[in-house]
């Protein structure tokens, strides 16, 4: 871990030197142990390259989180293949995009994905079978024989690791190239957060999230257990979370919403929890200190973007008075605010938000054959250092904290003033009908723009659209009054919980 740079496959070889029996994956139907799953890993790696894959080629993986889909994402690994994961709940015409997008040779999937990528074509990919389902050549029998062994392949720090495709929420999923040089950065940083043989990390998050990847990564680079949930149930998160006396989670924060208003959380022993994790949605600091009190173990929630460009860390166990922000710069990562016009901002400026950019070590190469779009994601310096855009407007406080107001394409220009939705929300949360909230800007004759609220109402609560709509009229000021305000079933969420704000738009449009 102290080398500048190495493969993640090698540790599971000496892993399974060391700690042959020491479990590594685990998921509802079975358990692999460290020699089991290196012996699988190097069938799975001599397989691809029996296809004719070689280095630097692309598989894609559409299925939910199992010990077969982990298995073959480690064993492309080692051959040095990268790993396109998809995910299932995206539409035929779109995955097909992206397997066409990554030059996918062979496509793992299972009976989860069986809808979205139809039946087989003449000619099309090869389709191999994760679960013994008909979605493809079942697995066992695309393997190699026990004890093949692949050619041995010396991976580079640049070279693809895996191709993250964006979760849609802004329009056409681009694929976003991350180095294996850029998970060994993820990696290196493990051992702050005590990960080590006895972890056990319990992950209900998709595999194809990088919200996931970063947490699944690290346990087993430093020889822990990842016990795989395909499907997130509160109380069922909670039974696994006491039975194997879980370490180590990444939780997105709808996730955290529901698991601390189960009404059976507090009869659970959560006790061997050392650190929990989240990223990818905004964190309420409400829900924070409601983890703080409840739940034993730090609290550690990461600001960033799949595309690299810098990390800010919020340990929140460690400053209960920063609940608001998403933490400071981690190591290695730097940090600025750019205007409109795209001009640093003053460093020492506390006062003026601006669009949030970053680098660090962990940058992406680019969006994959979209070299027009990597670029407009790119910001230099006055010395030529480059920066990834994140589009989130933000401020930093006196103690170097960095405090987000909301996405820049979400800010609503109303009669020429800036709304931030997020404010909004955070007003109507205060209500005790609102289980859920999200504003979008609709456009509007008279102001360009006007806000729009939809409401998940708490279960049994009486209170009319029109009552709720005055009451947070008469908290907003002036120029944030809401024109609408609608009920919901339910927000649309991504799977990682992500507010769909794209649908709601659509729904407004209807």
């Amino acid at each position: 871990m102290e080398r500048s740079f190495g493969a993640i496959a090698d540790l599971i070889s000496l892993h399974a030197q060391h700690t042959p029996d020491h479990a590594a994956l685990a998921d509802a139907t079975r358990t692999l142990d460290y020699r089991a799953l290196d012996a699988l890993m190097d069938r799975i790696a001599a397989s691809l390259q029996r296809d004719g894959l070689k280095a630097g080629d692309a598989i894609a993986i559409c299925a939910s989180s199992s010990v077969n889909y982990a298995a073959v994402f480690l064993g492309a690994l080692r051959a040095g293949v990268a790993v396109a994961p998809l995910a299932p709940g995206s539409t035929p015409a779109s995955l097909a995009r992206m397997i066409e997008d990554a030059d996918a040779r062979i496509l793992f999937s299972d009976a989860s994905a069986a809808e979205v990528i139809g039946p087989a074509k003449e000619g099309g990919i090869p389709r191999v079978a994760l679960d013994g389902s008909q979605v493809g050549r079942g697995i066992d029998e695309w393997l190699a024989p026990a004890g093949a062994r692949p050619e041995a392949v010396e991976v580079q720090p640049g070279w693809a690791f895996n191709i993250i495709y964006s979760s849609g929420t802004t329009g056409e999923p681009k694929g976003i190239v991350q180095g294996h040089g850029m998970r060994w950065a993820h990696v290196q940083r493990g051992a702050k957060y005590e990960y080590g043989p006895d972890t056990v990390t319990l992950l209900s998050t998709p595999l194809y999230s990088n919200t996931t990847l970063v947490v699944f990564f690290p346990t087993l680079a430093f020889g822990g257990c990842v016990v795989l949930m395909p499907k997130f149930d509160a109380l069922g998160y909670l039974q696994l979370a006491q039975q194997r006396r879980v370490t180590h989670t990444m939780l997105v924060p709808v996730q955290y919403q529901r698991l601390m208003a189960h009404p059976r959380f507090d009869e659970h022993d959560l006790s061997s929890y050392r650190h929990k994790f989240s990223t990818s949605a905004p964190f309420g600091a409400a829900l924070k200190a409601d983890v703080l009190k409840r739940w034993p173990g730090g609290l550690v929630e990461f600001y960033g973007m799949t595309e690299g460009g810098g990390t800010c860390i919020l340990e929140a166990h460690l400053n209960p008075t920063k609940l608001h922000t998403v933490g400071r710069p981690a190591e290695g990562s730097d940090i600025r605010l750019i205007d409109e016009e795209g001009n640093e901002l003053p460093r020492d400026n506390t006062e003026v938000a601006g669009e949030v950019v970053g680098h660090s070590a962990g940058m992406m190469t680019g969006y994959h054959r979209q070299p027009g779009k990597t670029r407009e994601a790119e910001w230099f310096d006055a010395t030529g250092k480059r920066f990834i855009r994140t589009g989130d407007v933000g401020r930093f406080d006196a103690d170097g904290f960095l405090t987000l107001f909301d996405r820049k394409k979400d800010m609503i220009i109303s009669g020429g003033f800036n709304i931030y939705p997020s404010d909004l929300e955070a007003v109507l949360r205060g209500h005790a009908a609102v289980a859920d909230v999200a504003v979008i800007g609709v456009p509007s004759e008279q102001w360009g723009e006007t806000p729009v609220a939809f409401v998940v109402r708490r279960e049994g609560d009486a209170t009319s659209e029109d009552e709720l709509l005055q009451w947070a009229n008469a908290q907003l000021g002036k120029t944030q009054r809401l024109a609408r305000l609608a009920f919901i079933d339910e927000l649309p969420r991504s799977a990682i919980g992500k507010v769909l704000k794209r649908e709601l738009r659509e729904l407004v449009g209807r």
